[in-house]
């Protein structure tokens, strides 16, 4: 069992006495670092800047530890600052904690037991402000996302559902049987949409929600509920759809994520092909390895631009505005294949086509 990493602790003073006396004392419990000024100071900051705890003498030439600790605040935040001073100086000292320079001050002449409580102290305040930058950093996510969130909902569901409204409206007062059909099908993608929409966000709060559940994954029924799933579509959109399954060896993995990532990545391949084609096809080729499984999703559709690769795994982004993507699916896949330690990778011309390969290890 490895031993635990010891502190790592800046004692600075100008007296060179009480910095030999200062690492002697503490050297075998802390990682202990001296600087006889504050500018050295700076210097071991620099070299060092995971130091986590700082103890400073009030009066130094040059630099006091008041001004010393205002130098470091902005580009140094995170160490603990502590203040080593005699009674004469305890204004200043009021002054620098008021202000949030200091965490706390230490008489002079310090005593061992104080300064080891000062360090343990101060270290467990380093640990919990750490804990709480960093749940700070998760909540702006969170808040942002919801943001975004919130956006979203109101244009992906809104938005159609006033179109399908106003189609209606026109409907109404049509007697025009190919204006009429025209109208259907405005009315069939707007709620198109909405299906999308909501089955993606399902798919969402599954994966922030839901916890792993490792079987063993039987891809010959994967690839019968996937051809139930797209023949029909492939078949009205004059999409070849082929599929290829080379499996060696047993793969276990979580078979909801699984889905989540074949699902979006089809999907995506027979909504985004090019008009313009007879020939259009989507490919899946599945290899099941020892270690892992390599799936393989092509088509000969509109494409991806070069510009927009690294932002189609984005919450809400869509590359295009063809089709009636809802800028959750790719999100879903990066999040799903980030809870199996996948990778995905993109390989993309426009008006050639799309390749996703996708690597996921056996669980």
């Amino acid at each position: 069992m490895s031993k635990p990493e010891k502190i790592k602790v800046l004692y600075v003073d100008d007296e060179a006495n009480n910095l030999v006396g200062f690492k002697a004392t503490f050297r075998l419990d802390y990682n202990v670092f001296v600087a006889n000024s504050a500018d050295e100071g700076i210097e071991m900051l620099e070299k060092n800047p995971d130091i986590k705890v700082i103890l400073c003498d009030q009066r130094m030439p040059g630099k006091t530890g008041v001004q010393f600790y205002e130098e470091i605040a902005s580009r140094y935040p995170a160490p603990v600052r502590m203040l080593l001073t005699g009674y004469t100086d305890i204004e200043s000292v009021i002054n620098a904690i008021n202000r949030g320079h200091i965490y706390r001050y230490i008489p002079k002449p310090w005593q061992e037991t104080d300064i080891r409580s000062a360090i343990e102290e101060g270290y467990k305040y380093y640990v919990t402000n750490s804990m709480l930058n960093v749940k700070n950093v998760e909540l702006q996510k969170a808040y942002d996302e919801l943001d975004k969130f919130a956006y979203s909902v109101t244009h992906d569901m809104r938005g159609p559902i006033l179109s399908v409204l106003g189609a209606i409206e026109i409907a109404k007062n049509s007697d025009d049987v190919p204006e009429i059909k025209e109208i259907l099908e405005m009315m069939e993608k707007s709620i198109q949409r909405v299906d999308d929409f909501i089955q993606n966000m399902h798919e969402y709060y599954n994966l922030k929600r839901g916890e792993l559940q490792i079987k063993e994954i039987d891809f010959n029924e994967i690839i019968k509920e996937l051809q139930e799933l797209y023949d029909v579509g492939a078949k009205v959109s004059n999409t070849s759809f082929q599929i290829e399954l080379n499996q060696q060896d047993i793969f276990r993995t979580d078979v909801l994520s699984l889905k989540i990532i074949l699902n979006n990545l089809l999907s995506n391949a027979f909504k985004y092909q090019r008009k313009d084609i007879d020939s259009k096809f989507v490919k899946l080729e599945i290899i099941v390895g020892s270690g892992s499984v390599t799936i393989y999703v092509r088509d000969n559709g509109i494409g991806i631009d070069q510009a927009h690769i690294n932002d189609i795994f984005n919450m809400f982004y869509r590359a295009t505005s063809q089709s009636v993507g809802s800028g959750f699916g790719l999100y879903n896949v990066k999040d799903a294949l980030r809870k199996l330690n996948g990778e995905i990778q993109v390989k993309s011309q426009p008006g050639e086509g799309t390749e996703f390969k996708v690597e996921i290890p056996n669980k």
